[in-house]
C-alpha cells in the first residue's frame, strides 16, 4: 500500500530505530531472501525504483507469507533511513528492536 507523507515519515523513522536497536536488511536481494524465509516483520519499498520490475515480486511474496509491505515515495530517503550513503529501493525490518512498526501498517 502506498503511504501518505506522514505514514512514510513514520516508516523511515521505524527503519532508523530498528537499525539502531534491532536488525534490518537492505537491497532487493537481501529483502527477497528474508521475505521468502518469512523472517521479516515489515518490508518497505520505494515507489521510484527504476526499473519498477525489480520490486514487483516483493508485495506478492509478502502477501503469501502474511508480512506487511508498504510503499514510500523516495529511494533516497529510504537509503538514508537505512544508514546508507546511497539510495536503496527495499528494506526489511527483521527485528524491530524499539521501533513501533504497527503505526506504519495501520
Amino acid at each position: 500500500m502506498e503511504l501518505t507523507k506522514e505514514k512514510a515519515d513514520e516508516a523511515y523513522t521505524a527503519i532508523e530505530v530498528a537499525k539502531a536497536t534491532g536488525k534490518i536488511k537492505k537491497g532487493v536481494n537481501e529483502v527477497t531472501k528474508i521475505l521468502e524465509r518469512g523472517q521479516a516483520k515489515l518490508v518497505v519499498i520505494a515507489s521510484d525504483a527504476n526499473p519498477k520490475e525489480i520490486t514487483l515480486h516483493l508485495p506478492v511474496i509478502g502477501k503469501e507469507k502474511g508480512i506487511p509491505v508498504v510503499i514510500v515515495p523516495s529511494k533516497e530517503e529510504l537509503g538514508a533511513a537505512a544508514g546508507l550513503a546511497v539510495s536503496t529501493v527495499a528494506v526489511a525490518i527483521v527485528d524491530a528492536g524499539d521501533a513501533n512498526i504497527t503505526i506504519v501498517t495501520e
